[in-house]
């Protein structure tokens, strides 16, 4: 046990200047932690706020992903329409410019016969004015006229080719006018088809232009907003992330402080208050100053405990009841530390006999 002791022999005279300092810890601590909760009250707060704001944008992000997803559908429709239009387009560009084509074979036909038309009119009319200046032959007029049966023949197929080439002439007049009237009516529907085919497809096609315009000016306008959403929601996480660290960091401080309270706290309660030089002892007061400042403390690093810190093995020896000094009754200690201190005879078994001068 002396040996023991030996290493325990200073401990004593620092107990009460210990306990002293615990106290001044825990009535320091006290503001800090209440200004530590009042911080952390506020970080919490903040905290709901970045979450709260968390949710609004998830939410406004996630209705502008389901609309620009939904203009996107719209947007695909409308390009697959105007490709469809595009090529009625292109299909009317071909009719009309087949229909060009045969509006300069009918405008080419209608020049010819007009021409022909004309000339059928100038001979005609030649024919009506050598009609009317000269008497038209007739039947009796070539038989009287006739030299013999050859001329007479010659006279009667002339009338007779006279009246055909006549009637000829008429019904090419007649005909050269009616396939230009043809001509003119055939050209004149060709112009309008021609002037409704370019006013629809052009209209068509400015239509699903602005249409399509219009919805990309949306899609863009909700991929900004996105954007901007997006990044807010990645700040407010930021801001989120640090204020969660520094809620960990205060709440881990007030874990150490709340310890290092109950620490001195548990040693202040195990020690008891600290007896004087009135208090009983069983040995000189100064031998047990040095030793437990006249306190019932705990177990130290070498075991001893107790207001005389005895070792468990010489408790038990001298018959201490229970594993440790420190969990007796004061009398119980006093009785045990009386028959190790045999009148004095068993001094060195206290180390700090020696430093105080008791031998």
């Amino acid at each position: 046990m002396t040996s023991l002791h030996r290493r325990k022999a200073f401990r004593g005279p620092w107990v009460l200047t210990l306990a002293a300092a615990g106290s001044v810890v825990a009535l320091v601590l006290v503001p800090t932690a209440s200004g530590s909760s009042q911080n952390l009250g506020q970080l919490g707060s903040e905290l709901g706020r970045q979450q709260s704001r968390q949710q609004q944008l998830q939410s406004s992000l996630g209705t502008l992903s389901q609309l620009i997803s939904s203009l996107s559908g719209q947007i695909s429709l409308v390009q697959a329409r105007e490709a469809v239009v595009q090529a009625e387009l292109v299909q009317d560009r071909n009719r009309l410019a087949a229909v060009e084509g045969e509006r300069a074979e009918v405008e080419r036909r209608l020049s010819v016969l007009r021409a022909r038309l004309q000339r059928s009119r100038e001979l005609l009319a030649r024919q009506l004015v050598s009609n009317y200046e000269s008497s038209p032959p007739d039947l009796v007029s070539a038989v009287l006229e006739s030299n013999g049966f050859r001329n007479l023949l010659e006279n009667l197929t002339y009338l007779h080719d006279a009246e055909h080439q006549q009637q000829t002439i008429i019904a090419v007049t007649r005909a050269a006018k009616a396939s230009a009237d043809a001509a003119a009516r055939r050209l004149t529907r060709l112009e309008l088809r021609d002037r409704q085919l370019t006013y629809d497809t052009t209209l068509r096609e400015r239509a699903l232009a602005g249409m399509n315009s219009l919805l990309q000016t949306k899609q863009a306008a909700l991929k900004r907003a996105q954007s901007v959403k997006q990044q807010a929601l990645s700040a407010s996480r930021s801001r989120a992330s640090q204020l969660q660290a520094e809620i960990s960091q205060i709440q881990a401080q007030q874990a150490a402080q709340r310890a290092a309270q109950a620490q001195t706290s548990t040693a202040t309660v195990n020690a008891g208050p600290a007896l004087g030089p009135s208090g009983g002892w069983a040995i000189p007061y100064q031998i047990v100053l040095c030793e437990s400042g006249g306190q019932n403390l705990p177990p130290n690093s070498a075991g001893a405990s107790g207001y005389y810190q005895i070792l468990p093995s010489t408790w038990k020896l001298f018959g201490g009841t229970g594993p440790a000094a420190y969990l007796a009754s004061k009398a119980e200690q006093d009785a045990v530390a009386s028959r190790i201190w045999r009148g004095g005879a068993g001094a060195s078994n206290w180390s700090c006999a020696a430093i105080v001068g008791i031998h």
